[in-house]
């Protein structure tokens, strides 16, 4: 449940008004991007990063539960985006935009993201509903150059 609807929705909005097409070129205090190729071992670059950049921003308690979602996000990218050798790859972003910090992760696929009821005995169906239980909130956004921004919203305590 979210803490503070308020807050969340000065976070998102401030995202969308700055745009993840604009965001994902960097260079923006607060905010680092790494392009991921379309390849399993992503996945663990991914979580690497999100370590890193929230150990930089003395976030550690989130370390665990961001890099599960940060995880299924790009695992979702690699199985379910199209690759096209002519098109861009997969873009993980984080921001921090106190009191939270946000994780997207970006692909060429227009194609958007479903959340299925999970069923617990198989291998893959839980993605989402993982990002959707350690998150504060997520969803998607499309790209102005095509393609999705999958995000999570997560609060950082003071």
């Amino acid at each position: 449940m979210v803490e503070d609807s308020l807050a969340t929705a000065d976070c998102l909005q401030i995202t969308r008004e700055v745009g993840f097409d604009s965001l994902l070129t960097a260079g923006k205090p607060y905010t680092t991007s790494c392009p991921l190729p379309f390849q399993a071992d992503s996945v663990k670059t991914a979580r690497d990063v999100t370590r890193s950049t929230l150990a930089d921003w003395g976030l550690t308690e989130l370390s665990d539960d961001a890099a599960l979602v940060v995880s299924e996000l790009v695992t979702n990218a690699v199985r379910y985006a199209v690759y096209n050798g002519n098109h861009r790859g997969i873009e993980l972003l984080l921001m921090r935009v106190t009191p939270h910090v946000l994780l997207a992760v970006a692909d060429p696929s227009d194609e958007m993201p479903r959340r299925k009821e999970p069923d617990f005995v198989s291998e893959n169906g839980r993605g989402l509903y993982i990002v959707e239980t350690y998150s504060q909130c997520w969803g998607w956004d499309p790209l102005d150059s095509g393609g999705k921004a999958v995000w999570a919203l997560f609060r950082a305590e003071p």
